[in-house]
């Protein structure tokens, strides 16, 4: 994968790390699961890219998530059978070029802008009941 591929709404596998293990002192994400990126920002010493995740478990009706159409999940190279779901009030932020968790596979697909920007502009505005798990400390 070429690091230039990692752009909003871009789907890859990557080594999430939940909020909930980060506070229970783990380093590592259990396994690589579907992420979506959601943002990339230009920074001299490499790229901050914020990474959300994908989960076929149902989210509580407390979290920011959206359920992904079958549509969007064959774009982004997911299983359209499957009930998939889009969970935006966490996110990992990693570094292009520095991280420990990219790989070189390529990405496994990407959401289409109709989706995935208002998802983002939502995110937006609830940007202060989100949480961080920083990657690159």
């Amino acid at each position: 994968m070429s690091f230039e591929q990692l752009q909003t709404g871009v789907v890859l596998r990557y080594a999430y790390l939940w909020a909930r293990q980060s506070k229970a002192g783990e380093k590592e994400g259990r396994k690589d699961r579907p992420v979506a990126v959601g943002v990339r920002l230009a920074r001299k010493s490499g790229d901050l890219i914020l990474f959300f995740p994908i989960t076929s478990k149902e989210p509580e009706a407390s979290r920011f998530a959206a359920e992904i159409p079958p549509i969007e999940k064959r774009r982004a190279g997911l299983d359209a059978d499957m009930r998939l779901w889009l969970i935006l009030d966490e996110y990992n932020t990693d570094i292009v070029g520095q991280s420990f968790y990219l790989e070189p596979a390529p990405p496994l697909g990407s959401f289409s802008k109709a989706f995935f920007l208002p998802l983002l502009r939502a995110l937006v505005a609830r940007r202060k009941t989100t949480t961080e798990v920083n990657r690159f400390r």
